[in-house]
Formats: C-alpha cells, sequence, structure tokens
C-alpha cells in the first residue's frame, strides 16, 4: 500500500502593499538621512579642525568616510537583502545611521567622532545601495523616474537643511558637537516611519528569489555605467565638502558660506527631482547626461576664474548640474539592469568603484589646500574631471546591453 504524500501547507496569505503614496512617504524617511553626515559637517569644518589640531586632509576624511563606506560595503548590500530581505535591511541600515549619529555627538572625543561617521557610513551605504532595487520591487516603470527623482529631492533636501543651519545649530546648542548630534532626531524619525513599512513589505520577499550573484565585473556596461558614476561622484562630494570653506576663506562669515552651499543643495533638489521625472520621456538619456555634465563644468570655472563675481549663480549652477548628474546615475542603474536583483548587483558594483576612488576627492582636494594653502586650483580640477565625465556620457547608448 502506497502512501499518497501530504498535499503541501497553503502559503501564509500576504498582506496588500500599502498604498503608492504611502510607500512613497516610507521611502522619503530614509531617503532624507543619506546626506547629512557628510553636510553638516562642511559649514562647520574649519571649527572642527581647530578644536581638535586636525589637517585640513584630515577634516576631509569626515566627507570621505562615509563615501568610502559607500564603496566597501555596497557590495554586501545584495547578498543581506536576498537572505533577509531587501525592506528588513533598509530598517537595520536606518537603524546604525541613528547610533552614528547620536556617536558624532560626542565628537570632542576623535575616536568617536570618526566611528560615529563610519558607522553612520554603513547605514548610508547599504540603503543607498538597495532603494534602487526597491523602487523597481514595488513601483511600476511608468513611475519610476517620478519615485527615483522624489527621493532624490527627500536626499537632497536633508543634505539642504543640514548645511544651512549647522552653523545656527551650533551657535543656539553652545558647541558643534551639539548641531552633529541633533541630527539624531531626523534619523530616528526614518527608523519610526520605515518600521511599519517593515511588517508590511518585507514578507512580499522571497528567499532565494533572484539569487544574491556576483558582481558584474566583466559587463561593458556595467563599466560604463560604474565610470560614469565614479567621474561624477568625485565632483560631487568633492562640492559638498569644499564649496562653503571656498568661500570662507575669500572672505564670507561660516553662517553665510553655509547659507550660500544651501543654495547649492537646493538647486540639487531641484534638478534632482526634474532629471529622473524627465528621464521617463527620453529614450536616449545622453540629451540630459550632457546638459548636466555642462552646467557643472560652468559653474566649477566660474568658481576658479572669478569666485566673488557671481557666487550665488556657481553655487546654482553646480547644484543643478551635479544634482541632476547624480540623480540620473541612479536612474542607469534601474534603466540598464533587466531585474530588481540585476539592479541591486550593479548597484553594487557601481557603488563599489565609483564611492571608493569618489571618497578620494575630499581627501585629495584636503590635501591639495594643506600643500598650497588655497582651495582656488580645485575647481579647475573639478571642471576638468567634469569635460571626461561628457565622454563617459557619450558611450551611454540605449542600446547597450542589459545588466543580467
Amino acid at each position: 500500500m502506497t502512501t499518497q504524500p501530504e498535499p503541501p501547507t497553503p502559503a501564509r496569505p500576504l498582506r496588500p502593499l500599502p498604498s503608492f503614496w504611502t510607500m512613497v512617504v516610507a521611502l522619503l524617511a530614509v531617503a532624507v538621512n543619506l546626506r547629512v553626515t557628510m553636510t553638516s559637517i562642511p559649514p562647520l569644518i574649519d571649527t572642527i579642525s581647530a578644536a581638535l589640531g586636525l589637517s585640513h586632509a584630515m577634516a576631509g576624511v569626515l566627507t570621505a568616510l562615509p563615501v568610502l563606506c559607500m564603496g566597501l560595503f555596497a557590495p554586501l548590500a545584495s547578498r543581506l537583502a536576498h537572505r533577509l530581505g531587501a525592506v528588513l535591511i533598509v530598517l537595520c541600515s536606518a537603524v546604525a545611521i541613528l547610533l552614528g549619529t547620536i556617536a558624532r555627538g560626542f565628537g570632542d572625543n576623535v575616536a568617536l567622532l570618526y566611528l560615529g561617521t563610519f558607522v553612520a557610513g554603513v547605514g548610508i551605504a547599504i540603503a543607498g545601495t538597495l532603494l534602487p532595487q526597491l523602487v523597481k520591487t514595488f513601483f511600476p516603470p511608468e513611475r519610476v523616474g517620478l519615485v527615483t527623482g522624489l527621493y532624490m529631492a527627500g536626499m537632497l533636501g536633508g543634505a539642504t537643511l543640514a548645511s544651512a543651519v549647522a552653523v545656527p545649530l551650533a551657535d543656539r546648542l553652545g558647541s558643534w558637537q551639539g548641531s552633529l548630534g541633533s541630527w539624531a532626531i531626523l534619523a530616528a524619525l526614518g527608523v519610526v516611519v520605515w518600521a511599519p513599512f517593515t511588517l508590511r513589505a518585507n514578507p512580499h520577499h522571497i528567499r532565494g528569489e533572484a539569487g544574491p550573484g556576483g558582481l558584474p565585473w566583466r559587463s561593458l556596461t556595467a563599466w560604463t555605467v560604474a565610470v560614469y558614476l565614479a567621474l561624477q561622484s568625485w565632483c560631487f562630494y568633492s562640492s559638498i565638502a569644499w564649496f562653503a570653506p571656498t568661500y570662507v576663506e575669500h572672505g564670507w562669515s561660516k553662517a553665510g558660506a553655509g547659507y550660500l552651499l544651501a543654495a547649492f543643495t537646493t538647486a540639487q533638489i531641484i534638478s534632482g527631482l526634474l532629471g529622473p521625472a524627465l528621464s521617463d520621456r527620453f529614450r536616449d538619456m545622453r540629451v540630459l547626461l550632457l546638459i548636466s555634465a555642462a552646467l557643472g563644468i560652468i559653474g566649477c570655472f566660474g568658481v576658479y576664474l572669478a569666485p566673488l563675481a557671481a557666487p550665488w549663480v556657481w553655487a546654482f549652477v553646480i547644484g543643478l548640474g551635479q544634482g541632476s548628474a547624480f540623480s540620473l546615475g541612479l536612474v542607469l542603474l534601474v534603466r540598464y539592469a533587466r531585474t530588481p536583483g540585476a539592479s541591486a548587483r550593479l548597484s553594487g558594483m557601481g557603488f563599489l568603484v565609483c564611492y571608493s576612488l569618489a571618497s578620494l576627492g575630499p581627501l585629495a582636494m584636503g590635501a591639495l589646500r594643506d600643500r598650497l594653502g588655497t582651495l582656488t586650483l580645485t575647481w579647475l580640477i573639478l571642471g576638468l574631471i567634469g569635460i571626461v565625465q561628457c565622454l563617459v556620457a557619450l558611450r551611454l547608448r540605449p542600446g547597450l546591453a542589459k545588466v543580467s
């Protein structure tokens, strides 16, 4: 007598996903924290350097370290997401940002300042890598550009707020440590808003779905995207680190230079929102990529040749160019991938290459300032890098093979 196998137990029904806008709000609550760690430092960097006895190069590490983390830990994100679900890993990343930010509030201890920056940087790296995958997973293809633009706007909105109020917060709270630590409130908000979304969305992850795979090192498309991201990110993070100090060097107050940096990041919000939204209408993104690079080049040469002629114009033009170039780079990670899993692998490789190289930007520019005593030459170098960025963008034609 043969025994019939028992029928499989029906899978527990999945709860429906939250509404479109509920998911967007959750995405924004995390995204708004992804650049605060970096942009809350530059307006205070001379104060921090003087208080702790740091060289300009070592002070530049405070901006470079999160960027380096974004390169080194990006490949880990895909594997963690494969095992535990991307939504849950983003929650863990938000908690890491919160803990790192709290540690920075005790920054009079040099070790804690750098350790907190590192821990927050790891959280930023993993969350930033997985967000493009989640956009491709949970949102319809025709809304990818819009959603990418919205979370870019949130990310740069947090950056703008941090740069604008860093000095006033330090004055109000009585210390630069208090200014850095106060951003734990925003980080806690990200954790609180994302946690309920995790309960609803993470069960939709299926263990083993798509597999973690290897990074697409043999893909010409992946390398082209990675090199574009590296050049753009070198300019982006070097500008964030040294734009405000450049104008302090030219006689501006620290608070005034912080407001100028806020104008820079406000422009990034505008173009960061418009760039991905416009990309939905362009099959060939090279037009948008070249316009973005050209704006950045014009602004950098403006700061180099005539910094005091039109500082607000230069801030806005560079911000427009770099904001759109960065956000369009995130669209490339979705557009040139066949599946959400492929998008995560492409993001892992792209971020490993680009952020490992881009992290050297703030450090190298700081070392150049130590050597020459001025930041003037920085803007010539960034303008020339922008020209190379244009040449790479020309290779990102629509017919490139997608990453599998």
